[in-house]
Parts: C-alpha cells; sequence; structure tokens
C-alpha cells in the first residue's frame, strides 16, 4: 500500500463498463483512464454503472489507471 502522500484522488464520470470490473472513467479535467474497482467495493457488491460519479484514487507512476474507491 503506498502512503498517503503519493495517493491522488480526483472525481470523474464512467463512460464506459469494460469486462473483468474495469471502467473507463472521464476525469474532471478531460482525462480519460482505465480504473478498476476497489476491494470493497467489489466485496460489498456495490453496483457501478456508466453515468455515474466516482472518485478515482491514482499513483503519480502511471497517469492511465486508477482505483475507483467511492461512488458518489
Amino acid at each position: 500500500m503506498k502512503s498517503d502522500e503519493q495517493l491522488r484522488r480526483v472525481d470523474g464520470r464512467v463512460e464506459e463498463a469494460l469486462p473483468n470490473m474495469l471502467f473507463r472513467v472521464i476525469l474532471v479535467g478531460g482525462q480519460e483512464v482505465l480504473a478498476r474497482l476497489a476491494g470493497r467495493l467489489g466485496r460489498f457488491r456495490i453496483r457501478v454503472v456508466p453515468g455515474d460519479r466516482v472518485v478515482v484514487e491514482m499513483t503519480p507512476y502511471d497517469e492511465r489507471r486508477g482505483r475507483i474507491i467511492k461512488r458518489l
């Protein structure tokens, strides 16, 4: 697990649902990323569908991938 200082949280909107719990998310700045569901969301079967607003957690190492940690 990375320290909280390195992780960046960004709001976005789910554009498309892909196989294996992957989602195409458009961030607030217009950037498009591939995001996967965080373990807690999958474990509690939180439904995420296209059009939902979400919070994506991203590392500075790969700006094209992230993890959905919250559905708004």
